[in-house]
């Protein structure tokens, strides 16, 4: 869930509870309640009962506290694996920890903070770029109702960061857009451009299409 979010139900006074998990964990694997989602904002809490989590880099090292890599679960409930895919089964799962293909941090007091899928991750000029973080800036401008950020074609960086907008505010424009984002984003993570659409598209679950997004906007982003 966004900060952004976080802190307007709180404001609203609702108790905001907070489970991290996918299909494939048959449950959850991280867990927070009210009183340490509200003093560690846009955490997931920490590993559920009987399950532990690990944090890896792409050489399925652990990091150190505060580093970004992959995180995983392990647990007696996680799947034993997927229909008649053997394949896909050992990739997912390896020496007993399945790997859920999400970004994550853990901060020095264990909390966990997902940041972003790795398969929706946008490298610019060598860095790595979290849409997530540029979307949840987007969210608290007032005249953005929706948005989902992509990574398009840049022949300088490799990719850019693009912001694919729902208004709030009929009057919003591009520049609006990017002028909200300075000063809140270190610079190689500003949204290059800025599109318009009626919706995003998504899962019945609600998650955001961005297969569909980096398809129907693959221009490439100015220099």
């Amino acid at each position: 869930m966004p900060p952004s979010l976080i802190k307007s139900y709180a404001d609203l006074g609702f108790e905001v509870h907070q489970v991290y998990g996918l299909t494939e964990s048959c449950g959850p694997g991280c867990v927070i309640g009210p009183d340490d989602a509200m003093s560690h904002i846009g955490s997931t809490g920490k590993a559920f009962f009987h399950t532990d989590i690990r944090i890896v880099d792409e050489h399925g090292v652990d990091v150190a506290s505060g580093v970004a890599g992959e995180i995983l679960i392990r647990g007696r409930h996680i799947m034993a694996g997927y229909w008649n895919r053997p394949e896909a089964t050992a990739e997912t799962i390896v020496d007993g920890w399945l790997h859920t293909g999400d970004i994550a941090v853990r901060d020095a007091d264990g909390f966990v903070y997902i940041q972003d899928r790795i398969k929706d991750m946008i490298i610019s000029g060598g860095e790595n770029v979290y849409p997530a973080e540029i979307e949840d800036v987007l969210l608290s401008h007032p005249g953005i109702a929706d948005v989902a950020v992509v990574g398009i074609p840049s022949a300088k960086w490799g990719e850019s960061p693009l912001a694919v907008v729902v208004r709030a505010d009929p009057e919003l424009d591009e520049a609006a857009v990017l002028v909200h984002c300075e000063g809140k984003l270190a610079r190689y993570k500003l949204p290059k451009r800025a599109v318009f659409v009626d919706a995003i598209p998504r899962t019945p679950t609600g998650k955001a299409l961005k297969r569909v997004l980096r398809e129907q906007f693959s221009v490439a982003a100015p220099e």
